[in-house]
C-alpha cells in the first residue's frame, strides 16, 4: 500500500470509532437517568458496598477505622444553571468511550498488524489485551477502594462544627472522573514495563535491585493519591500500587545469560624460532 492508502484506512479506522462512540454514547444517554444515582452517586451513601465491606471487616479487625455511620449520607448541590444537563451529556459520552475501548484496540490492531512480523503481532496482540484488562481493573480499584475512602475522608473532615459539609455536582464529578481515570493509568504500568522489557531496558534484577525503593515509593504513590493520614487508608492504597511492581517483575524477561569470555589459544604461534 502506499502512503495515501494507509492514510485513507487510517482515515476510516477513527470514522469507524467515532461511529462506535456515538452509538454507545446514544445508549449511555438512555440509560444513564437509570445508573446514575445507583452507580455513579453510590459513595455518597452509607449503604455502598465498599462501606458495608470495611463495616464488617472492623468486628473482626478492631484497630480498622469505623464505618458503621448509617446516617452518613452527603447532600448534593447543584449552583450552575447548565451542570446537570452538561454532567447528562460527559457522562453518555464517557460511557461510550469505555464501551468502545474494546473495539477501539481491535481498530487499532488491525491498522497495525499488517506490517509486523508473525512474532511481532503476537507481542503487540498481547499487550493490547493485557493493557486493556489492566485499564479496567485500575478503573474498579479506583471506583470500589480510592475514590470511596478519599471521598469519605474528606466530606467527613470538619473544620469548624459551625460549617456543614456538602458538594457541588461538578466537583464530584471532576474528583469521580480524575481519580478513576489516574487509577486506570496506574495499572499500565506493568504494560510499560513489559515494553521496555522488550526493548532490552529492564530485566528481572532491576525488580530485585529496588524492591525496597518500590516499597517506599508506593507510599509515596499513596500519599499523594489520598489525602487522609490516616494508615489504613494508605495501607489500603499501596497493596495494590505495590502489586503492580511484583507483577512487573514477573511479566518482563529475565537476565540474559553472560556472554562467555573467548578462552585465549594456548598455542600461539612462535614468534621466534
Amino acid at each position: 500500500m502506499s502512503f495515501w492508502d494507509h492514510l485513507e484506512e487510517f482515515r476510516w479506522t477513527i470514522i469507524r470509532v467515532i461511529i462506535a462512540v456515538l452509538v454507545f454514547s446514544v445508549v449511555g444517554f438512555i440509560i444513564i437517568p437509570k445508573i446514575f444515582d445507583a452507580i455513579i452517586m453510590a459513595p455518597r451513601s452509607s449503604d455502598f458496598i465498599t462501606y458495608r465491606f470495611f463495616e464488617k471487616a472492623g468486628e473482626i479487625f478492631p484497630f480498622l477505622p469505623d464505618f458503621s455511620a448509617d446516617t452518613f449520607s452527603v447532600r448534593m448541590l447543584n449552583i450552575n444553571m447548565t451542570t446537570q444537563f452538561m454532567t447528562y451529556i460527559s457522562t453518555s459520552l464517557m460511557f461510550g468511550v469505555l464501551c468502545t475501548i474494546p473495539y477501539i484496540l481491535y481498530e487499532v490492531w488491525k491498522f497495525i498488524s499488517p506490517a509486523l512480523y508473525e512474532n511481532e503481532a503476537k507481542g503487540v496482540k498481547t499487550a493490547f489485551g493485557f493493557g486493556g484488562v489492566m485499564f479496567l481493573i485500575g478503573c474498579l480499584v479506583g471506583y470500589f477502594i480510592v475514590f470511596p475512602l478519599i471521598f469519605r475522608f474528606l466530606i467527613t473532615f470538619e473544620l469548624s462544627d459551625s460549617i456543614e459539609n456538602s458538594i457541588s455536582l461538578d466537583s464530584y464529578m471532576n474528583n469521580f472522573y480524575t481519580l478513576i481515570l489516574i487509577m486506570g493509568l496506574v495499572f499500565e504500568l506493568p504494560l510499560v514495563f513489559w515494553l521496555l522489557s522488550k526493548l532490552g531496558l529492564v530485566y528481572r534484577s532491576f525488580f530485585r535491585k529496588f524492591r525496597r525503593h518500590a516499597i517506599v515509593g508506593s507510599l509515596l504513590a499513596a500519599a499523594l493519591i489520598t489525602p487522609s493520614g490516616d494508615p489504613f487508608s494508605l495501607f489500603v492504597v499501596t497493596i495494590p500500587i505495590y502489586m503492580l511492581w511484583e507483577i512487573s517483575a514477573f511479566i518482563v524477561q529475565k537476565d540474559p545469560p553472560e556472554e562467555e569470555e573467548e578462552e585465549e589459544d594456548e598455542n600461539l604461534p612462535a614468534l621466534f624460532e
